[in-house]
């Protein structure tokens, strides 16, 4: 401890030394201190308490004569004395113990501040004979539980515990030396040691070291040394460890028994514990001067040294060291800030120094690696840089890398940067830069062993100790393709370890065997990620890949469970079309192999008209072609042999044209195909089709499809397309077979059709009697057109004869006789029938009607009164006729039907909508009217009637 530096870690505070205040008149006896405040007990019995500063606050008299001893309590704001009192008998002891209340004061009309006094107890009684008191302490289990222990000159402690100030106390007295010598057996020091449940009680006399176990019952006493110590050198550390002082050195004391000691010559007279600190005031034997020392055991120096005259009593207080001298003056004593103690150090350069204490007072991770950082660069100036980086790791995780990595490039220490970085990823604190940087190093030493270390540890990559990325990056750019491979695999980056083999090695075959093997996402993520890559060079491998992730674990799936849904769970060939952008020929291929094996896919319609896009295309998978052409063209051209260029170009024109071939062949098979498709995902029990059929016209109509029109136009009941499309391609023939066909009305078909013929025919303006004549007969035969109507749609045409219709106008002309000859015989008739009805009425009106029926109508029996009789010759027993005697039982039905359609049809005439549609969809509208005029609907003087019609009459006339 000679050899320990010196250092001034500490200064005197309250700007220079003080004293105790003039009101503390009597002789110190004890002191304490505790909750802000110290506590002086004095000979005259007066106790008095200073706040900071020492300045008085007040003092009460506490004991009648002196005050031996004080002890201030940290839970709760009590103060214990132990002192002498006035003697009330010679069997009483005058020393007693006292507990006051430092929050409770006596009433207002006390002349003095004096706190309550709660408890008095006897400290000797008969079963504790008295003795001289050498210590005191006093420990707080928990409030109100207290231990008090009382030392004694005769080897005895005394033990009061409980609660004090309601006298629920147990008395206990332990043994430590059984000496008649009392210099030998007097309690110099007392110590309590609290270890979880475990209470234990350290005793000091000069003679021995005990410890008494007071958990057990009787306490237990254990020996821990055959050397003591003399008074007031005895504390207790911050880890419970007993110190006690002797002239050649200080011994530190455990449960188990000594510990370490650190020897140093000098009479102790004052020992204590502040913070992490051993205090010692010393007396120099040689000269007697007194020196006040603060030692650091850990970092095994001298905070504080000071000469002192004669020291009474050491306390801590207000976080300071406070010495009060026998002639009462005090010095405060503080320790430093740790800024201010480590720049006296670096001031010193004494980086080793300042590294221990930053570590030993526990101080934060920043303010540690900032001592060692101004460490690092003090080694890091004198050139030591392998030590200078030694100190730079230390900082890692609170110095910005940036700091060491600019300085170490600075000097080219390749060697110092590659271990900071190796550090750096070790900890996990690696950016993408630094793995970049580590690599480059790697790289540039050519490195090979160390970049497999790094990169093919076994935890390197599962702890994601680097980037990954950024280290496939780097290894793929410095050309190590092997170690930039094994890192994406391990990782998992499956689209990172394609990129090397297909980009960089263009090993297209190992790329899908690796595929192949990967979970079926996964590979359907990198399928996607470089599909377009192996379609170009490996097209039929990938194909099988892509064939096996669409449709393998539905078949697997079906064989378990007939109906299993797991086909809605794998990926859709949809998904895949991107990858195909330049090879339509293989997409086609995939495509009609998907739906060969699935029948039944979700994305059926999507395919469906993917395929009918390849089909119908006319320049499917022909650019290779024309690229081809160019090539020969170039060739031609750069010839320099005249005699030469013609065998050329025909060579290149023969290979053109079969190609031509080729290119012909092919387009009319994809037709065909397309054809197929149409029909076979649109069958009859379907009402929509297995595709888009908007896209499908779209399609037929860019690529001039006829065949596949007229399908779709057929399937959509959209006949006047159907017959449009053999309109624009001048097919006479076809137009007639398709009207037979679509325009059967016993079939569903639409007549109208042959009317859309006929006015072809009429704006041909060409020969096409053989046609007419044809459609005449149809119209003919279903009366779909007038003939007045067929006469002026075949006079726009200047090339047919008048014999084309001589024998329709004929036949017509006929059926028109016949028909008005027979309306002729109906009008006379019913002329006829009016009259006789006229007459009739008139009769009724003008005549008397004799009733001479002698039976009812209703019963058939003979008809007597009271009877009923009818205008039409009906007559009823008023009985038969119940309580209906205004109509005729037996005319009353049929009169009913009439006026029902009566009714009806002035409904009729009210439904404006309905008589027009009546007009529109008759092949003759003056029919439908003259049918209502017959029916007295039309003719009928109603206002509201008469002005629907009329408002009718435009809407009518356009109709005809």
């Amino acid at each position: 401890m000679y050899q320990w530096r010196k250092f001034e870690f500490f200064e005197e505070k309250s700007a220079g030394k003080s004293s105790i205040p003039d009101e503390v008149t009597g002789k110190i006896q004890c002191c304490s201190s505790g909750r802000g405040k110290i506590v002086v007990g004095c000979d005259d019995g007066l106790v008095n308490l200073l706040d900071r500063g020492f300045k008085f606050i007040y003092g009460f008299q506490a004991h009648a004569s002196s005050v031996l001893f004080i002890q201030q309590l940290k839970q709760r704001n009590f103060l214990l004395t132990i002192g002498e009192d006035e003697q009330t008998s010679p069997q009483l002891s005058s020393i007693c113990l006292k507990v006051f209340d430092l929050d409770k004061m006596q009433p207002e009309g006390s002349s003095t501040s004096t706190p309550v006094c709660i408890q008095i107890l006897r400290i000797f009684t008969n079963q504790f004979p008295e003795a001289k008191i050498t210590s005191f302490l006093v420990l707080e289990e928990s409030p109100p539980i207290l231990l008090i222990s009382i030392g004694l000159d005769n080897g005895f402690v005394y033990c009061i515990k409980g609660d004090i100030a309601r006298e629920r106390i147990t008395r206990f007295k332990l043994q430590v030396e059984n000496i008649s010598d009392k210099s030998l057996s007097s309690i110099m020091g007392l110590g309590f040691r609290v270890d979880g449940q475990a209470l234990q009680l350290f005793a000091v006399t000069p003679n021995s070291v005990s410890l008494f176990s007071l958990q057990d019952q009787p306490p237990r006493r254990q020996t821990l040394d055959q050397i003591g110590c003399s008074a007031n050198s005895v504390t207790m550390s911050d880890r419970s460890e007993l110190i006690i002082g002797r002239p050649e050195a200080i011994y530190f004391y455990e449960v188990d028994g000594r510990g370490p000691c650190w020897a140093f010559e000098g009479e102790k007279k004052f020992l204590g514990w502040f913070r992490r600190y051993l205090l010692c005031v010393i007396t120099d034997q040689r000269n007697g001067r007194n020196t006040f020392n603060v030692y650091d055991l850990k970092n095994r120096l001298i905070a504080h040294s000071l000469m002192v005259r004669e020291v009474s009593y050491l306390l801590c207080e207000w976080g300071n060291i406070i010495l009060i001298m026998s002639d009462k003056t005090t010095l405060c004593i503080g320790e430093k800030d740790m800024e201010s103690k480590l720049d006296m150090l670096f001031r010193k350069n004494l980086y080793t120094v300042a590294i221990n204490l930053v570590q030993s007072q526990q101080a934060d991770a920043a303010a540690t690696a900032e001592v060692l950082r101004k460490y690092g660069d003090h080694l890091y100036g004198k050139q030591d840089y392998d030590e200078a980086m030694a100190q730079y790791i230390h900082t890692i995780g609170h110095l910005e890398p940036s700091y060491v990595i600019q300085k170490f490039l600075d000097a080219q220490r390749i060697y110092n940067l590659t271990n900071y970085l190796e550090k750096l990823h070790e900890k996990g604190l690696a950016s993408k830069d630094h793995t970049t940087l580590l690599l480059n190093c790697y790289t540039k030493l050519k490195d090979v062993e160390k970049l497999n270390m790094f990169i093919k540890s076994e935890d390197s990559v599962g702890e994601h100790k680097f980037d990954v990325e950024t280290a496939i990056r780097v290894c793929r750019a410095a050309g190590y393709h092997e170690h930039a491979m094994y890192v994406a695999k391990k990782a998992g980056k499956h689209e990172l370890y394609l990129k090397i083999l297909l980009e960089d090695l263009g090993q297209y075959q190992e790329a899908l065997e690796y595929i192949s093997s990967l979970e079926p996402s996964q590979s359907g993520a990198t399928v996607k990620e470089y599909g377009k890559i192996l379609i170009e060079h490996r097209p039929m491998e990938t194909i099988e890949i892509l064939m096996k992730l669409c449709t393998e674990e539905a078949e697997s799936a079906k064989r378990g469970k007939p109906n299993s849904p797991y086909i809605s769970l794998l990926p859709s060939p949809v998904d895949f079309i991107n990858i195909f952008t330049h090879h339509p020929q293989s997409l086609m291929d995939f495509l009609e192999k998907y739906t060969n094996k699935v029948k039944d896919s979700p994305a059926q319609i999507e395919i469906h008209n993917t395929l009918l896009e390849l089909y119908l295309s006319n320049d499917l998978n022909f650019t290779s072609v024309l690229q081809e052409n160019t090539v020969f063209d170039s060739r031609a051209t750069s010839s320099k042999g005249a005699a030469k260029m013609p065998i050329d170009d025909s060579k290149e024109r023969s290979i053109a044209r079969g190609k031509g071939i080729e290119k012909e062949k092919d387009c009319l098979g994809r037709l065909d195909k397309g054809l197929r498709l149409l029909k076979n995902a649109w069958p009859s029990d379907l009402e929509h089709p297995l595709y888009d059929v908007d896209l499908a016209i779209i399609f037929c109509e860019m690529n001039a499809f006829k065949e596949g029109l007229l399908f779709l136009y057929e399937k959509m009941k959209l006949y006047k397309e159907v017959i449009a499309c053999y309109m624009q391609a001048h097919d006479h023939e076809g137009l007639i077979s398709c009207c037979k066909r679509l325009g059967d009305s016993s079939k569903g078909g639409d007549p109208s059709l042959w009317g859309d013929l006929l006015k072809y025919f009429g704006d041909l303006g060409e020969d096409c009697s053989k046609g007419v004549k044809e459609v005449l007969t149809y119209i003919e035969r279903d009366d779909i057109l007038p003939p007045i109507v067929v006469l002026q749609t075949l006079s726009r045409n200047p090339c047919l004869t008048l014999s084309v219709v001589k024998d329709y106008i004929a036949r017509k002309l006929e059926e028109e006789s016949k028909l008005i000859e027979e309306d002729r015989q109906s009008i006379e008739k019913y002329q006829e029938e009016t009259l006789v009805m006229r007459k009739e009425i008139q009769d009724l009106r003008t005549n008397a009607r004799i009733f001479q029926l002698s039976k009812c109508t209703a019963c058939t029996f003979t008809l007597d009164l009271p009877a009923v009789h009818f205008m039409c010759m009906h007559s009823f027993h008023q009985r038969c006729l119940g309580d209906n005697e205004k109509e005729c039982p037996e005319c009353a039905p049929e009169y009913r039907s009439v006026l029902e359609v009566k009714r009806s049809l002035e409904q009729n005439a009210k439904d404006q909508d309905r008589f027009f549609q009546q007009v529109k969809n008759s092949k003759d509208g003056f029919s439908v009217i003259a049918e209502y005029f017959g029916k007295g609907v039309v003719s009928k003087t109603n206002n509201g009637t008469t002005d629907a019609f009329r408002s009718g009459s435009t809407a009518l006339g356009s109709i005809f």
